[in-house]
């Protein structure tokens, strides 16, 4: 029996061992998270991923580090948030908050909350922190819904006739639903706009009409329009359509010529190559006069089947490091203008905003002699993802307590232990306490701004 307990003990012995050193070493992890976080908010301040074609901190973070876009945004987010939540911020980084528990801190965190919070999060485990977070949020959204309930109830049309028999309108409607009424009389007065309607005044003077009386009209044909074709929602294709006019000459040599917009400004040649890479074409014929002599029908510069076969390969945007997979162009690596074929081999797809950098940005794509493509800069270097070679070797986790212990740091056992010991937690009542100082730091504030003024 004696040599069983004592069996027993020291197992016992090695499991607390471990878990010491487990709890321990969470600790010196929270504060290397902390670590990372101050250097990625100073990194992201400085725009040090802007390069020209890294798209933003989050994208360098996907492409460098390997992160996911979404916990690469949230990495973001949360570093720039710990910027102005000091205490919060101290906690992590001596070790006794997890990344997981900040991350939800950072959600719902101000000035007038952090501290009651903190210590939430401190005596806490990381679910009692999610929970009491997302109670919160929900209250604060709640206040945001009444206000829009409210829109939404109070919403209604009026409609009298004036003593001369006018018709008199009287709207209310929410802020989003006015946002589309607006959007609908924008596009009635541009339909308008090259009517120059104009009207003759007793003296007989020529004046525009009101911008109120045009707004009428342009209601008018609202209303005709709807009669004409029933309701039909938005949708894309012809109302994004864009006419570009370029003489052949730009499109071919880069050179100075007509390269414009239809009844618009004009654009720069290097624009026109990048819109007639994947675009619909119609090449017409002028005399030295500009009158048209031959039209020729409208084609796609990339066929339906080729594009099919163009997104099975490609997926989304080649450049490196870039995740879009929606919204991307078919680009010529050598121009159709410039005699290059529309085949998969002379062909890859970039999302708008790299399609753009390659054409204006200096950027050249070389093709290598197995088929693939490598980017680079106007200096040769290439755009590509850090070798293994040139990676530096950091593996040892060793490395951290080191760390941290030379940043004065006094992490142990107990540093990132939670201090909850099985209470229950009233979750109403601490969302009301988060409210109650969230109203007393806006009154305090309120009170302040007129005080000042």
């Amino acid at each position: 029996m004696d040599a069983d307990f004592e069996a027993r003990m020291a197992v016992r012995a090695e499991v607390e061992q471990l878990e010491s050193e487990l709890i321990e070493l969470a600790g010196h992890l929270n504060a290397a998270n902390h670590r990372f976080l101050v250097l990625l908010a100073e990194f992201d301040r400085r725009e040090g991923w802007a390069d020209g074609a890294t798209r933003s901190c989050a994208h360098w973070l996907n492409w460098k580090l390997g992160l996911g876009l979404n916990a690469a945004r949230e990495k973001v987010r949360v570093a720039r948030a710990l910027e102005n939540l000091p205490q919060i911020s101290q906690a992590m980084a001596r070790g006794q908050l997890s990344y997981c528990k900040v991350r939800a801190l950072t959600r719902v965190a101000e000035p007038a909350t952090e501290s009651y919070l903190l210590n939430v999060a401190l005596h806490g485990t990381g679910h009692h922190v999610e929970k009491l977070v997302r109670g919160y949020r929900r209250s604060l959204e709640v206040q945001e819904l009444s206000r829009e309930a409210q829109q939404q109830a109070k919403r209604s049309v009026q409609f009298s006739y004036d003593d001369d028999g006018s018709l008199l309108l009287k709207a209310r409607v929410p802020a989003e639903v006015g946002a589309v009424v607006l959007k609908a009389f924008e596009a009635a007065l541009e339909a308008q706009r090259q009517e120059n309607v104009t009207a003759v005044t007793s003296d007989g003077d020529v004046e525009r009409e009101k911008i109120s009386a045009r707004r009428a009209d342009a209601l008018v044909l609202i209303a005709e329009s709807f009669l004409a074709h029933g309701p039909e929602s938005l949708s894309g294709g012809e109302r994004q359509q864009i006419v570009v006019h370029v003489d052949a000459e730009t499109l071919i040599e880069r050179q100075a010529g007509r390269c414009e917009l239809d009844e618009g400004p004009s654009l720069a040649a290097e624009t026109s190559r990048r819109l007639a890479c994947d675009a619909s074409v119609v090449r017409i014929i002028e005399d030295p006069d500009g009158e048209p002599l031959d039209v020729g029908r409208k084609t796609r510069t990339i066929p339906p089947a080729i594009r099919r076969a163009l997104h099975s390969r490609d997926k989304g945007c080649r450049f490196p490091g870039c995740t879009r997979t929606r919204f991307v162009d078919g680009h010529h690596i050598q121009h159709w203008a410039n005699g290059g074929e529309t085949k998969l081999s002379n062909l890859m797809l970039l999302c708008r905003f790299h399609h753009r950098l390659v054409h204006e940005g200096d950027v050249a794509i070389e093709r290598l002699d197995d088929g693939a493509f490598r980017f680079v800069h106007p200096d040769g270097r290439a755009w590509s993802h850090v070798s293994a070679e040139t990676r530096p070797q950091h593996g040892d986790w060793t490395r951290v307590p080191a760390l941290n212990c030379e940043r004065g740091l006094v992490i142990d056992a107990k540093t990132a232990a939670t201090k909850w010991l099985g209470e229950t937690m009233d979750y109403g009542l601490a969302v009301d306490a988060l409210l109650q100082r969230r109203r007393k730091a806006h009154k305090a504030s309120t009170e302040n701004t007129l005080i000042g003024a």
